[in-house]
């Protein structure tokens, strides 16, 4: 009777690192913060300013006030009141829209209608093998047939 070796914690870690998947998710994620810093720069060059243009040039001066009276300190902290700091919120809401916007219509769209179309031309590719297949089949009955009718009319005199 053999016992079958449980493979080593070490092992296990090893074959989880050589699957593939992640390298690719350590490359997604390298990429991903790099995309993250674009996106932040866009949100405070061109959205800030956009809105800004409405009332205050930085989203993070929005705030309201919880319990009155809010005194702020240049340096963020809070000297009285509880201050409730909803424009940094939507700064944050905004990057990760314009980020998942971007990521879907510059990554995810494309890459799913290039996979369909890959799936497409495979699925065209075997059925015009199996077309080939029955059509060779076909040939070879006929060809059968043909030899038969030959050896029939040819040979049966005998």
């Amino acid at each position: 009777m053999s016992e079958k070796k449980e493979p080593t914690v070490w092992q296990g870690f090893k074959a989880f690192l050589m699957r593939g998947n992640v390298v690719d998710l350590a490359v997604a994620v390298v990429i991903g913060a790099a995309f993250t810093n674009i996106v932040s720069s866009v949100v405070k060059g061109i959205i800030n300013p956009v809105v800004g243009a409405i009332g205050t040039k930085s989203l993070d001066s929005y705030s309201s006030c919880l319990q009155a009276p809010c005194k702020v300190a240049a340096d963020g902290t809070v000297k009285s009141g509880i201050p409730i700091m909803w424009g940094s919120v939507l700064g944050a809401t905004l990057t990760f829209v314009i980020t998942a916007a971007v990521v879907y219509f510059l990554m995810v769209l494309p890459m799913s209608k290039y996979l369909a179309r890959h799936e497409a031309r495979k699925k065209a590719r075997e059925g015009t093998q199996e077309v080939m297949e029955v059509t060779e089949l076909e040939v070879l009955k006929e060809i059968r047939d043909a030899l038969v009718a030959q050896r029939g009319s040819g040979y049966g005199g005998r």
